[in-house]
């Protein structure tokens, strides 16, 4: 995908959804932490359920270590791979308290340091407690940048890089939950609701799933005007000139 193209891909996901955040629900930067933790390879909704009543009494690494590894498993026993979880939970937050001094480490160096912490969410925390740049690929990431062609790679680790060079200001401290909430809601992986894509127009994905009752020729008709009227030949230098003067979208609560 060209400069401008990716300028535009995340123009369109900004105009569609101008605050995005994560899912994941939380009071600080303590919280957020465990909650990405206990989010591997379960939902956010699934997570959330569980850190409910959990997050009310434990706000702090001491009173999770004070609570202990038996009631935690208890307690997040709906989400997968619980067990595992908690000894990761318990584990981090007597290395915050022995190393950190009971706080969130804010270096990507230090985060990955911490038990049961991986560089997604070393990331997701970076950007989400501390506003920092960073871009967190998750399968959903991974899905929408592949069939886009925003970024494509072999793993993570590649799209990741591509992200880190491409995406533009004022982008990007908010791509990476753009990209995440659109393959989950929208760029499905199973069957992409293309019909509804703010971005159809730029995304290299075909054949571009129609609207139900809607035939894939009309479909491709109107990809076909939309692309003409949101590019024609390319930005104008002034259209590019109003479009990043604009107000950013509201940041992360």
């Amino acid at each position: 995908m060209k400069r401008d193209e990716v300028f535009e891909f995340f123009r369109g996901l900004a105009e569609a959804n101008p605050s995005p955040t994560t899912e994941l629900e939380s009071t600080n930067p303590y919280q957020l932490l465990v909650a990405v933790v206990l989010s591997a390879q379960a939902t956010d909704a699934s997570v959330n359920i569980a850190t409910k009543p959990l997050f009310e009494r434990i706000k702090t690494p001491r009173q999770m270590v004070d609570f202990g590894e038996k009631p935690l498993r208890e307690a997040i026993k709906t989400i997968g791979l619980f067990n595992t979880k908690a000894k990761n939970v318990v584990a981090l937050s007597q290395a915050l308290i022995d190393q950190h001094g009971g706080e969130v480490p804010r270096t990507r160096e230090e985060l990955q340091a911490l038990p049961g912490v991986g560089r997604k969410t070393a990331n997701v925390v970076l950007n989400t407690a501390f506003g920092e740049e960073t871009f967190a690929v998750d399968t959903h990431v991974f899905r929408v940048c592949n069939r886009t062609g925003l970024a494509p790679g072999k793993n993570v680790d590649e799209v990741e890089a591509k992200l880190e060079k491409e995406v533009p200001q004022p982008f990007r401290r908010d791509a990476h939950h753009w990209l995440i909430l659109h393959g989950r809601y929208t760029c499905k992986a199973r069957l992409p609701e293309c019909w509804r894509c703010p971005v159809i127009d730029l995304c290299r994905y075909e054949p571009k799933t129609p609207a139900p009752g809607t035939k894939p020729s009309a479909a491709r008709t109107s990809t076909r005007a939309s692309s003409k009227a949101r590019t024609g030949k390319g930005r104008t230098a002034a259209t590019r000139s109003a479009v990043r003067s604009r107000s950013r979208p509201s940041r992360l609560p």
